[in-house]
């Protein structure tokens, strides 16, 4: 029972620390991976093992690693189930033949430059007790692997899987897999056998294996599909039958010589590829794998991984030529193939750096060797680090070499580049960011966008932008088949909400944009500086876990969005006939009152109130010169529509509250006068906004440069005296 005790104990630390320094990768847009990863070298020798070797020792002690090893290989065996799954014949559809050239050489190159850097390797970190076959063939398997999972989720979250660049990526890496493991097998029945020769028989039993799962495997597995499609559900039943699959598929290529892992692949690769019967298998599968078993490998992995081995200068620089040899093959090989196939210098370098990715299949391939005893504990610390400096750099090298701003210029479907392109006309083109996070819910939202941003006489368009934010890395719904899916779907729920604004002539204004993204708030101020947007309009909501009125993500795109920003607390009015703007006179009140301006320009019966509240014995403050230069542009049959009203009171926020009731909306900039500014900073609860009785339109004003009014007054003047002659 001790036993047992200690291994809950030590699951209980390895999950918490995982999932903790995971956020805190994610934090800094790396793979949540490398985070758990991380924490499983941290628990080892490496770290813990280093401050508190007693305490180390104590919680890992060597009897109970074995428990930790059998909890992490039942997690492989599942997971790679999972990436078997995962691998959609989808994949192979785009650029074959470019992909097939540029994976292959991507393989080749490093794999060359493994076995040569195999030649100095052996007799400094390995012994007699193992071939050179064995130890080359590793070296230069570990060289040339490509994490297909971790690749295709920084494609996704980087919203590459629809452009040129990523589904040539997805193509190269689905071929790289496939090539990958069947080097590994070789290697393994290599390394088991002794030689070449010997491992002539396992290799042709694994290769009989391998025909039969995709011959008389896969048609007995098609029945699953007939069975799911009269169904609609997978039962208890059948998932047991699936499951026992996959651990006698593992247990006939372990005997076979290959290694148990290939076998769960297989069964996953020769799997039905059904949508939802793909999807519900993998969202019933992967949640406890991902969460309980994977980081009990990583705990594992870092229980071995000793970076205090590297204890010399000599050593380090050993570490540094494995970790050189490994980039510069990987990048140069799918560089130059890329670049012999007609890709340009760009895409190819950026696909250089994605087949980087190493991530966890390398540490799969790392801990194979090391249980083979092919390479060295000395030598598997140099690979795991340069497995995690492999995969960290890939992001921002990918960033480097391939920024956002060029990635809309990349695109496969036409209607993605319809959302994102600019009219290609010579006037200025007022537009309007607004998140949607609800689209059954936010019709309001847009609707009061479209009424400021639309009068007909400026080039103006409306953007609802809607991002689909994944918190895991490798949940099924961020692989890029399933994210395709969720776009087209969410796309298709906007597109309804567009075919509900009134009156139905200002639908064609309004252009939906659907993002996949891990942090909302940084991807909307991205979105709004590469589209040049001139305003977003946000929704409001209340935090989950705050009081603050304009916190969580509206105060986060509040305080870094690079444009001026209104947030909109809907009560429901549907009309926009009388506005109350309540004036302080500073650059956020100029905002608001600008805002108005274009709601009376643009709706003939629609009248504006000018609130200033004063204290007895205070001066009256005066509109601003920019306002007071627009305000003498105005037409007559605006300025008529315009009220300014003077009142003294003490309260300010009472005054306003009051005059609210008679209005369909406020527009309030962030002053202190109203009591905004400091609860816009994420402090104090809002009162404006809690107590305000018409819808309430709260703005903040980033530039006085930018001018929402001044571009539209000569057409409105235009038309009022083409009008009058």
């Amino acid at each position: 029972m001790h036993t047992v005790m200690l291994v809950l104990f030590e699951v209980l630390i390895v999950i918490g620390l995982s999932r903790l320094v995971g956020l805190a990768f994610k934090s800094i847009k790396q793979p949540l991976v490398i985070g758990e990863i991380v924490a499983g070298i941290m628990l080892g020798p490496s770290l813990f093992g280093l401050i508190a070797p007693s305490a180390a020792a104590m919680i890992f002690p060597p009897e109970a690693v074995p428990f930790l090893n059998m909890l992490s290989q039942v997690g492989l065996i599942f997971f790679m189930f999972l990436i078997g799954l995962e691998l959609n014949p989808k994949y192979l559809s785009g650029q074959l033949e470019i992909a097939i050239l540029t994976s292959h050489v991507s393989i080749l190159v490093p794999f060359s430059l493994g076995t040569l850097l195999a030649v100095l390797l052996y007799p400094l970190v390995s012994n007699a007790s193992v071939s050179f076959t064995a130890f080359a063939l590793f070296l230069g398997a570990a060289m040339s692997i490509t994490a297909f999972p971790v690749l295709a989720r920084i494609i996704t979250e980087n919203n590459l899987q629809s452009t040129r660049l990523g589904t040539l990526a997805l193509t190269c890496a689905a071929v790289d897999d496939v090539t990958a493991w069947c080097l590994l097998a070789v290697a393994i029945a290599v390394a088991r056998e002794g030689s070449i020769a010997s491992a002539v028989p396992t290799i042709i039993t694994g290769l009989l294996y391998i025909g039969f799962m995709v011959t008389l495997g896969r048609w007995f597995l098609q029945r699953l599909t007939t069975y799911y499609q009269r169904t609609g559900r997978l039962s208890q039943f059948v998932l047991a039958g699936i499951y026992m699959g996959v651990v006698a598929s593992a247990l006939i290529t372990e005997l076979i010589g290959i290694h148990l892992i290939f076998g769960a692949f297989l069964l996953g690769a020769a799997m039905p590829k059904n949508a939802d019967l793909v999807r519900e298998l993998a969202v019933k599968t992967e949640d406890f794998v991902l969460i309980f078993l994977l980081p009990v490998f990583f705990a594992f992995s870092g229980l071995r991984t000793q970076i205090g081995l590297l204890n010399r200068p000599e050593l380090w620089l050993l570490c540094a030529l494995v970790l050189g040899v490994a980039i510069a093959g990987k990048y140069f090989g799918t560089y130059v193939a890329a670049r012999v196939s007609g890709i340009n210098n760009r895409e190819a370098s950026a696909l250089g750096w994605l087949m980087n990715t190493r991530g966890l299949t390398e540490l799969i391939v790392l801990n194979i060797g090391l249980e083979l005893g092919v390479i060295s504990p000395l030598l598997f610390t140099m690979l795991v680090i340069m497995a995690l400096v492999t995969t960290f750099m890939t992001s921002p090298l990918l960033e480097w070499t391939y920024p956002k701003k060029l990635i809309r210029l990349d695109v496969v479907e036409s209607n993605f580049a319809q959302e994102t392109s600019r009219s290609n006309t010579a006037s200025y083109e007022y537009r309007i960011l607004v998140p949607v996070a609800n689209p059954s819910t936010q019709k309001g939202l847009v609707q009061l966008a479209v009424a400021i941003a639309l009068n007909y006489h400026q080039p103006a368009v409306v953007h609802p932008l809607s991002l689909i934010e994944f918190e895991e890395d490798y949940a099924f719904e961020s692989t890029p088949v399933e994210a395709n899916r969720l776009i087209a779907q969410r796309r298709q729920q906007l597109e309804e909400l567009i075919n509900t604004l009134e009156p139905p002539a200002t639908r064609s204004y309004v252009h939906p944009i659907v993002r996949l993204s891990s942090n909302v708030a940084r991807e909307t101020a991205e979105i709004a500086k590469i589209e040049q947007t001139d305003l977003i309009i946000v929704g409001w909501h209340r935090p989950a876990f705050s009081n603050n009125r304009l916190g969580g993500r509206v105060g986060q795109i509040l305080t870094t969005a690079p444009v001026d920003v209104a947030v909109f607390i809907d009560r429901g009015r549907t009309r926009l006939e009388n506005l109350l703007v309540p004036y302080s006179a500073n650059i956020h009140d100029d905002l608001a009152l600008i805002l108005a301006l274009r709601l009376l320009i643009n709706r003939d019966t629609c009248v504006l109130h000018i609130l200033q509240v004063v204290s007895e014995n205070q001066a009256k403050d005066e509109l601003s010169y920019e306002l007071q230069t627009m305000m003498a542009q105005l037409p007559i049959s605006v300025r008529d529509r315009i009220e300014i009203k003077m009142i003294e009171s003490p309260e300010p926020i009472q005054a306003v509250v009051a005059a609210s009731e008679a209005v369909d909306l406020t527009i309030a900039g962030t002053s202190r006068a109203w009591g905004i500014e400091r609860q816009t900073l994420g402090r104090y609860t809002d009162q404006l906004a809690i107590q305000c009785r018409s819808s309430l339109l709260i703005t903040r004003r980033y530039s006085q440069i930018t001018s929402h009014l001044a571009s539209v007054l000569p057409e409105v003047n235009t038309q009022e005296s083409a009008a009058r002659n």
